[in-house]
């Protein structure tokens, strides 16, 4: 199909666009030669409305499919977001592990000690079934599913 061809098959679908171009011919015709740079413009701006109105319509429809799957709980963490917060997480787990040990095991011996670390890796846990679901028997979603 020939650039032409596309041009005016683009034009046959939005008829007011057609209409535009129509209407921006017959003004030359009757202003004259003086008078196409301002044409050519209106026009450009009209066509460029339409491109910026249909482009915000695709945003706004990506977006909010987006937060509907969020919202449905079927899109992942990006793997990016996932690596940064599990080495976050488990550097502040090791940090703040240090000084709870030896305040459990200095107020409880070691029995302090040993619920001081069921506490830690009790939060490990919950933030690692929080990133993979999956990993401790929860189902996946058929999206997700490897075959």
């Amino acid at each position: 199909m020939s650039t032409l061809e596309s041009r005016d098959a683009s034009l046959k679908k939005d008829p007011d666009l057609r209409r535009e171009l129509d209407a921006t011919v017959r003004a030359r015709t009757e202003l004259g030669d003086e008078y196409d740079a301002a044409l050519v413009d209106s026009f450009l701006e009209k066509v460029e409305q339409r491109i910026d109105d249909a482009v915000d319509r695709r945003v706004r429809r990506h977006l909010a499919e987006q937060r509907m799957q969020t919202t449905r709980g079927t899109r992942r963490p990006k793997d990016a977001d996932t690596w940064v917060e599990r080495f976050g997480f488990a550097i502040i787990s090791l940090v703040l592990a240090i000084p709870l040990t030896a305040v459990g095991g200095g107020i409880a011996g070691t029995a302090g000690t040993v619920a001081t670390w069921v506490g830690i890796v009790g939060v490990n846990v919950a933030q690692a079934v929080r990133l993979n679901p999956e990993v401790f028997g929860a189902r996946r979603a058929p999206s997700d599913r490897q075959e």
